[in-house]
């Protein structure tokens, strides 16, 4: 029993150090990018590459999601998946960039064709 509790506090340990150590990553990276802001010109390359390759991390992020799903998008079809993506694109062009009314589409419409 007592080898059992002492597993578990230092689960909990490593968790809470995981997450310290992270947090200060984040905070430190975007310190320095709040210090050094001023300096970088949105017109210059370097913000350009940056802003490329952010984009195209989210892009491969998504294709990641809609091709090879994890979880309970996993249970249904890639033609679904496709359809809900394509539908909430167009909205997304024709809502002039509005993000909730695709999000809460494709959630609805997702279901929708999941469950016929």
């Amino acid at each position: 029993m007592l080898s059992y509790l002492e597993g578990r506090m230092a689960s909990s340990q490593i968790i809470i150090l995981a997450i310290i150590a992270t947090s200060v990553a984040t905070f430190i990276s975007r310190f320095m990018g709040a210090l050094t802001s001023e300096k970088v010109s949105v017109n210059s390359k370097v913000f350009q590459w940056f802003n490329c390759v952010a984009y195209s991390t989210l892009a491969a992020l998504l294709g990641r999601m809609i091709i090879f799903p994890a979880g309970v998008l996993a249970d249904s079809e890639l033609i679904i998946r496709l359809i809900v993506l394509t539908t909430c694109v167009a909205l997304f062009i024709v809502t002039k960039k509005n993000l909730v009314i695709p999000t809460i589409i494709s959630a609805i419409l997702l279901g929708v064709l999941t469950n016929i």
